[in-house]
């Protein structure tokens, strides 16, 4: 990237050297200053390929709502980036980069899975194993905010739903860290081969857990592989590719963003301590606080788009086959949409942040990803509400997924009872 573009004041960024495939340290430590010049200097901006990147937050919503004229295939971007390999078949063939019919058949039974009541049935093993990871937590003074609590969670709850025995849950952290980093703007040839062997190896283990479900069917009301198995049977049923890769695509989503949401929210509030103690003092904050962190520190910042015809957003004129980038956590910080954006507001209202997206592929998990972190988050706050983190904390290095590896925690004093 050339160097003109980053300067510690933001006021002198040049947004036409701005390149998503090239872009500085700094931007993955803070990339809010990037986008807030982006906006007010190209907040349509053409970048080298002939993409373009939007930070508006009407931009973004209006693109999102508009799934004729926005396509979220993604066979012809794909192609050239991963060529013919495990990374192609699986990220060409999730719910999440499919237009319907696909993505109708795949959407459907995971919004049963997943409705209030379903969500309502796991909240007491959710809260009994939060429990859990806070009392491992209170033997220690030092811990790792990330492994030790906001990784474990989702995992548990995302295990469970596709009843994985616990004993082989182990690698699916870094099946996921390795097939959603392939989604990064640039990859290097490890990265890619990292991605590669993680799709190989998830696909292998679920096609022989398929296996065992078909021959031992679980409570389609309470396991998603089941339900997934039984939908649409005759012609709209799932082939096996499809149920293979949606199911990587699902354990995936369920637990990388939320692990994220959670450990960002932990790290947010340690820098806004007004409003730590606002949280302290007012637990039935909560809710308002996850949408939040979900507006301010967005967990997944990136989203893509290709045009299906000519269009235009702005005064910006696009060809058909433009991609299009979605810069969530731009459009989360845009002032025409919310009041000092830069500022943490855990009673913020109203609060129409794009974290989950919008349109017809909003996230079919978001209220099971509010319920995670809501109870995690009220619940560490009440067991440990003098925590402190260290000093080496460690960003996840990613421009699409924003989160942390490792968040070096001291508990502080803790109380000891639970809430």
């Amino acid at each position: 990237m050339n160097g003109d573009f980053i300067s510690s004041d933001s006021a002198s960024l040049d947004a036409t050297n701005f390149d998503l495939r090239d872009l500085p340290p700094q931007f993955y430590e803070d990339p809010y200053p990037i986008y807030r010049r982006l906006r007010e200097q190209a907040p349509v901006l053409r970048l080298p390929d002939g993409s373009v990147f939007l930070t508006r937050y009407r931009d973004v919503l209006a693109v999102y709502k508009d799934a004729q004229g926005f396509s979220s295939d993604k066979v012809r971007e794909f192609a050239p980036k991963f060529g013919d390999s495990p990374l192609f078949e699986h990220h060409t063939t999730s719910l999440v980069f499919n237009d319907p019919p696909l993505h109708t058949r795949v959407r459907r039974p995971i919004i049963s899975a997943l409705s209030i009541k379903a969500i309502e049935r796991l909240k007491a093993g959710l809260i009994e194993r939060v429990d859990a990871l806070l009392d491992s937590m209170q033997e220690r003074s030092q811990v790792d905010l990330i492994e030790d609590f906001a990784a474990a969670i989702p995992l548990e709850i995302i295990g469970n739903l596709f009843d994985v025995p616990r004993t082989e849950r182990a690698p699916l952290r870094d099946w996921s860290l390795a097939i959603l980093g392939a989604l990064e703007p640039s990859l290097s040839e490890e990265q890619l081969a990292r991605g590669n062997r993680a799709v190989s190896q998830m696909s292998e283990y679920l096609r022989g857990l398929i296996v065992q479900r078909r021959n031992h069917p679980g409570d389609p009301e309470s396991d998603v592989l089941t339900r997934l198995i039984e939908a649409g049977m005759g012609a709209t049923q799932l082939s096996e590719k499809e149920l293979v890769q949606n199911c990587i695509f699902i354990l995936n989503a369920g637990h990388e963003t939320t692990t994220n949401l959670i450990g960002n929210s932990l790290h947010a509030l340690t820098r806004w301590p007004d409003e730590r103690a606002r949280l302290i003092a007012e637990p039935g904050l909560i809710d308002s606080a996850v949408e939040e962190f979900l507006r301010f520190e967005s967990s997944n910042q990136l989203g893509n788009r290709i045009t299906t015809g000519p269009c235009s957003i702005g005064d910006t004129v696009l060809a058909v086959h433009t991609r299009v980038h979605l810069g969530i956590g731009a459009a989360n910080r845009d002032p025409e949409q919310f009041p000092d954006p830069e500022r943490l507001d855990l009673a913020r209202t109203p609060n129409r942040h794009l974290a989950f997206g919008s349109g017809i592929h909003q996230c079919a998990g978001m209220n099971l990803a509010r319920l995670e972190a809501a109870l995690a988050i009220a619940r560490f706050l009440a067991r440990f509400p003098n925590y402190r983190l260290g000093d080496t904390c460690v960003r996840g290095g990613r421009a699409r997924f924003r989160g942390f590896l490792k968040l070096p925690c001291d508990t502080g004093k803790a109380h000891h009872h639970r809430p």
